[in-house]
């Protein structure tokens, strides 16, 4: 089977090729012009160049596929509202719509926890209304969802959204590698209480739920969460992380409202005027200092998904490769997780 994935650069995409090649698939990456493939290329895959924001770049790509795989996405870069919706919405589309007229039979499309709010408090499920908080990320993220959604009504191409939760791993810079590094320096702090749940689970376990979405015969039509369902807390997590990396579990406590609050002050006003990245954003506090737990029964009961790593597991996986000088190694890319994708400097 010919197989197309998108962000095959990025972390999740890396697991996925590794699993994807285990089962004798043919692999077809679409990576940007700025981006360096070469890893791509000595591992048998495919390269095509072109950009999702670019619609008249995408013809090639999904030529003869028969699966896509859209991984990519903006996240975690400071970039404007409008730069987010051109990569996670139009981009998203322009993507769809060319591989529905490319004859492609199955689409799996990757949306995000994010995209039903956060700090609820309690096990959200597929049914829940989309509240995506003031973020460029879970605005568009949302936005593209919900495009994904009407799309897929009237298209012959069989769909699957997912929601994914905040995955983590060996090679991970923009999550793990950042909560390591405080820990390993001292310089960890909880906000709130700490008894929060936080939405984490381990990257292969996502992968698990991309090949469940991407050959079971139940899937197409749906969308599903696809997390752990089983969360440490703030603390736990903190302490755990710290622990492997031999550095300091965090004792200082900063209440959560003023951290929220001053979030939103560093990202309207200060960073308005600096032109630079808050240190700590409303997304960020919401993410660590709130409660988020995200349910998969849905999942679980029609696909047979079921997490496999328990996340002190996986945190001591992850640290392995930090422990080992991970963060000092070329990042895996520079478009995919820090660098602006290309249509947006357009």
């Amino acid at each position: 089977m010919k197989v197309l994935i998108t962000g095959a650069t990025g972390l999740l995409g890396g697991h996925l090729i590794k699993e994807l090649q285990q089962r004798g698939e043919e692999i077809r990456a679409l990576v940007l012009p700025v981006e360096n493939a070469d890893h791509l290329r000595t591992q048998g895959v495919e390269v095509v160049r072109g950009d999702i924001t670019d619609a008249g770049t995408l013809g090639d790509a999904v030529r003869n596929v028969d699966l896509v795989f859209h991984l990519a996405g903006m996240m975690g870069v400071w970039r404007p509202l409008a730069d987010y919706r051109l990569v996670n919405v139009t981009g998203s589309e322009n993507l769809y719509k060319a591989a529905q007229e490319a004859g492609v039979r199955r689409y799996v499309h990757t949306s995000s926890h994010t995209v039903y709010g956060l700090g609820y408090g309690r096990f959200l499920n597929e049914n829940d209304p989309l509240r995506p908080d003031p973020d460029p990320y879970s605005i568009t993220k949302a936005e593209g969802d919900r495009l994904m959604r009407r799309m897929m009504l009237t298209s012959k191409v069989e769909t699957v959204i997912l929601r994914p939760g905040t995955f983590f791993g060996p090679g991970d810079r923009l999550h793990f590698g950042r909560m390591a590094q405080k820990m390993k320096d001292g310089k960890g702090v909880i906000i709130g209480r700490g008894d929060n749940a936080l939405p984490f689970c381990y990257v292969t376990d996502v992968v698990q739920g991309f090949l469940l979405a991407a050959y079971h015969e139940k899937a197409p039509g749906n969308v599903y969460n696809i997390s752990n369902d089983r969360p440490l807390t703030q603390l736990e997590m903190f302490n755990a992380i710290a622990d492997a990396v031999s550095g300091v579990r965090p004792k200082r406590h900063l209440p959560y409202l003023p951290i929220y609050y001053g979030a939103i002050v560093a990202e309207k006003v200060v960073a308005r005027v600096t032109r630079t990245k808050p240190i700590v954003t409303q997304l960020g506090a919401m993410m660590f200092g709130s409660d988020n737990r995200h349910s998969i029964e849905k999942a679980r009961r029609e696909l047979g998904f079921e997490p496999k790593v328990e996340l002190r597991e996986g945190i001591l996986l992850a640290a392995a490769w930090f422990n080992a000088g991970g963060m000092n190694q070329p990042a895996v890319t520079e478009a995919s997780q820090k660098a602006a994708l290309a249509g947006a400097l357009k």
